[in-house]
């Protein structure tokens, strides 16, 4: 009888040298998991930081072609604004000419008929 309960003991001792040796493989796999859980949620901060970064920058360029444009549409509708008064009194100036002109000829033929 000996022999079979060495031999059982052999057996069980063999069974928990296995178990012992999966135990710590899982919690080798999990530490191994939660590396790698935390390496890619650091990859993924830095690629949104790069990304926030040059969102930010084209934004900025854009804003500032934005403020070119509207300053030059600016100046040309001013530079309109101020040639179109310009050619308005000058025709106002040349209408009212015309007409004290008519005016005058007006008056001069109602003189001539009143004499």
């Amino acid at each position: 009888m000996k022999t079979k309960f060495s031999a059982k003991f052999a057996l069980v001792k063999f069974a928990l040298m296995v178990a012992g040796g999966l135990l710590a493989l899982s919690a080798f796999s999990y530490a191994q998991v939660g590396t790698d859980v935390k390496n890619a949620a650091d990859d993924t901060g830095k690629a949104t930081k790069t990304a926030a970064k040059d969102t930010g920058h084209a934004t900025k360029v854009a804003a500032k072609d934005t403020g070119k444009a509207t300053e030059k549409a600016a100046d040309k509708t001013g530079d309109a604004t101020k040639t179109a008064a310009k050619d308005t009194g000058h025709g106002v100036k040349k209408g009212t000419k015309a007409v004290g002109h008519g005016v005058k000829k007006g008056a001069d033929k109602t003189a001539d008929a009143a004499k």
